[in-house]
């Protein structure tokens, strides 16, 4: 997200020293096995998750081990036998803390008991509200229950009408690099698909590349984004063809890394350059109209008898990493771009039109589908980039408890997503000052951030190892950053020292 004009003074007091990582690393090897044995999930090997990370059929390291003895769990289910906070006793410890925080007009809040589902603390949990970067726990669990963990999106090339021509076919994949340099680990890349092209094309060389981003229909920018989201870097073009998320530079993986306002092009270009062709053989088109996938490849393609390849055979595809690992990428770093990709997946899953519309429509269908309160939720993105959203607080802690519970298993990488308190992803620099540091290493969050609004929803485990699921959205802080977000990581962090009974 990009950060919000501060409203402080001119000269920041400098960060509070770095603490050593290796003094967290007891407390968050401890808080992961409370969090992943307390909603009921354990941990085994191989099992599938193998290959949702990358293990596949014709890897030579993977040894398929299904027909042994399943093996014991590493984590044994602690179950829900920890004692669980008391409403009064939560309101008596963070009540001050909402209320009397300074951080605006609008600070809603819901605090929920994983095990049982029961709402501890509510302070407008039911108010739909701007959630900024939060919306992106919607779109985790929504693709995750639509498309499933091991999911891959396949990026493939076809045999254009023209002679020699070669069609890119964008279906949505963000992560595509161009070569061995890019911003996602284990991403398909164009280098690969170009080798690919012309083992299957024999001695003929290509003539030309159509780039077909069609997948996705209407605006590439949701019109309730602010106006220097295009230029920002934080956010960019959406369409179904790009590499490295649209970077320009794909060693540059930071979010306020500068975009390319026309991804599928510049895919295009990049791809042609493998090929041997220059850039101005790139244009816009769409594939033949009987290019239904097929299984794999040839190692060489079909021709009609004189040597011209028939149009719409397949030359070559790669595979995008995991949707497990996707949602990874979207809610570590809040990487806006996966974020718009996954939800157009929820879209498509649903028959609906991948563009910002579509995936919202069929999101908040999702929602519905899972029992979730969406009762008068608006979503307009997949990311939270725009102003237009409003989701409750009860709806993201209610998220949260689905994914935590254990109940559907498909969801629980939402869990593993989740940056962790002073350690990693959005949350690395958090944490770590005297009036919030009991919340490092314990509180798992997603975090927003938009001018004016603030917003944290997370997991924690408290002191006597309850699991609660809480958010904290507020949307009309007067105040910037540097302010508002210890006041948010302070509520969080006194739910973990609760006993509050």
């Amino acid at each position: 997200m990009p950060p919000p004009s501060p409203a402080g003074p001119a000269e920041p007091p400098p960060p509070p020293p770095r603490r050593s990582r290796t003094g967290l690393i007891a407390v968050l090897s401890a808080v992961l096995v409370l969090v992943v044995a307390a909603v009921g999930l354990v941990v085994v090997r191989p099992g599938p998750v193998a290959g949702w990370l990358g293990a596949r059929d014709n890897d030579a390291n993977w040894v398929d081990t299904t027909t042994d003895p399943p093996p014991p769990p590493v984590l044994a289910a602690i179950g829900d036998s920890a004692p669980m906070p008391t409403p009064e006793g939560i309101r008596t410890l963070i009540g001050d803390l909402v209320t009397k925080s300074g951080l605006g007009e609008r600070v809603n809040v819901s605090v929920v008991d994983v095990a049982t589902g029961q709402s501890l603390y509510a302070q407008g949990a039911d108010v739909p509200t701007v959630p900024a970067s939060t919306t992106k726990l919607v779109t985790a669990v929504a693709v995750l229950a639509t498309r499933g963990p091991a999911y891959r999106i396949t990026t493939r090339v076809v045999a254009g009408s023209a002679p020699g021509e070669v069609v890119l076919v964008g279906a949505g994949d963000p992560t595509l690099a161009i070569n061995g340099i890019g911003s996602y680990p284990g991403a398909g890349r164009l280098d690969d698909l170009a080798n690919q092209v012309k083992q299957a094309l024999g001695g003929t060389a290509p003539t030309k590349v159509t780039v077909d981003s069609s997948l996705y229909s209407g605006p590439v920018y949701e019109p309730g984004w602010d106006a220097d989201i295009p230029t920002g870097g934080y956010g960019g073009a959406v369409t179904a063809l790009m590499t490295d998320g649209a970077r320009l530079d794909p060693k540059k993986s930071t979010k306020g890394a500068a975009r390319t306002p026309t991804p599928d092009l510049t895919a295009g270009k990049s791809f042609a350059k493998l090929l041997g062709l220059p850039a101005t053989k790139v244009t816009r088109g769409s594939a033949p109209a009987s290019t239904a996938p097929s299984a794999a490849p040839t190692s060489t393609a079909a021709t009609d008898g004189t040597g011209t390849v028939e149009p719409g055979t397949e030359l070559g595809r790669v595979e995008s990493p995991p949707i497990i690992r996707l949602v990874d990428f979207m809610l570590g770093d809040s990487d806006n771009l996966v974020a718009e990709a996954l939800a157009r997946q929820v879209a498509i899953s649903r028959d609906q039109p991948a563009s910002f519309v579509g995936a919202a429509t069929a999101t908040k269908a999702v929602l519905a589908e899972l029992g979730l309160p969406v009762d008068g939720t608006v979503i307009a993105d997949g990311s939270g980039l725009s102003r237009s959203n409003r989701i409750s607080p009860a709806l993201l802690a209610e998220v949260l408890v689905l994914a935590a519970s254990g109940n559907r298993p498909e969801l629980a990488g939402l869990v593993g997503g989740l940056p962790v308190g002073g350690w990693s992803g959005t949350l690395d620099e958090r944490f770590r000052v005297k009036a919030s540091q009991s919340g490092a290493g314990v509180v798992r969050a997603k975090t927003g951030t938009l001018t004016g609004v603030h917003a944290i929803s997370g997991l924690l485990t408290t002191t006597d190892g309850r699991l609660l699921a809480f958010a904290i959205l507020a949307d009309k802080v007067p105040f910037g950053t540097d302010q508002a977000h210890p006041i948010l990581d302070r509520i969080a962090a006194a739910l973990v020292t609760c006993g509050c009974r």
